[in-house]
């Protein structure tokens, strides 16, 4: 289950040429991320340490805090 996990985080890394056209397309200008390290690679440090469940879910609460009006910043997994 966690290698299925982290494989579709992988894909979705993979399609970050893709996705920067759509958000060019859609915004106008080039958006980052707001958190370091990103969502995507959080949740996959979270998954390998965590395992997927608990892994996931903190994944899952980190994209969920990545708003417009969020300060971002540096927010390491603990």
């Amino acid at each position: 289950m966690k290698k299925i996990a982290l494989g579709m985080i992988r894909f979705y890394h993979g399609l970050k040429p893709i996705r920067s056209q759509i958000t060019r397309m859609l915004t106008g200008s080039d958006a980052s991320c707001r958190y370091s390290p990103t969502c995507s690679d959080y949740a996959a440090q979270a998954i390998n340490k965590y395992g997927v469940i608990k892994g996931g879910g903190m994944g899952l609460l980190r994209i969920l805090r990545c708003h417009p009006w969020s300060r971002g910043g540096y927010d390491p997994l603990r």
